[in-house]
């Protein structure tokens, strides 16, 4: 197994730099300032500002986007940001979203990206689940992502799920991880009950 050096730099929230093979992918990217963005009947409240402008992070050779439908995984400037990546990887549905030359990918499915060293980076989507069992029309497709190079430990990107039977596939399926990104935040959105009384804020 060859030796290899990865360098992670969190951005903010779910926005991770990886410097991996000569090459820098970036998570969902979320570069707003703080702010509320209306949910329907909820408001999701935002109060970090990026600690640095997205252009500093360029280049950007792939964005790994687990799902392209709320604003605490891609907001307005991350979505400004996307067309300024080599280019963007994500689920079937954000694809077509998206447009352009966005990647969608269905869980198990890959896409391939050289690298400097002549070798090739495989990146295949993952299952995911924003939520309990029958979520999806509600909450829409998410993604993860096992990131693969030849003669090194693979990197595997959760994308923003729940635990669940999917997530013990992955194990399954690949047996070199040696790095985990696990998306672990907290997001609290809030409106008004079902009872009609408000509740607090984020």
């Amino acid at each position: 197994m060859k030796k290899t050096t990865v360098r992670l730099t969190l951005i903010d929230g779910p926005t991770l730099l990886i410097e991996h093979g000569g090459l820098r992918i970036l998570t969902d990217p979320t570069f707003d300032p703080p702010q509320v963005y209306p949910l329907g009947g909820e408001n999701l409240n935002k109060f970090n500002a990026p600690p640095i402008a997205p252009e500093s992070l360029l280049p950007i050779h792939a964005v790994l986007l687990s799902h392209d439908q709320h604003m605490d995984n891609l907001d307005h400037a991350g979505r400004a940001f996307l067309p300024k990546a080599e280019r963007v990887i994500t689920t079937k549905g954000g694809a077509q979203r998206l447009g352009g030359s966005t990647i969608g990918l269905a869980p198990w499915a890959t896409t391939t990206i050289p690298l400097p060293d002549g070798r090739d980076l495989v990146i295949t989507g993952t299952p995911a689940r924003h939520g309990p069992v029958g979520i999806e029309p509600v909450t829409g497709q998410v993604i993860g992502f096992v990131l693969a190079i030849n003669g090194c430990r693979d990197i595997y990107v959760t994308g923003d799920t729940v635990w669940y039977e999917g997530i013990d596939e992955v194990a399954q399926r690949f047996d070199n991880i040696g790095l985990a990104v696990l998306f672990a935040g907290a997001a609290q959105p809030r409106g008004a009950r079902r009872d009609g009384r408000a509740q607090g804020g984020a």
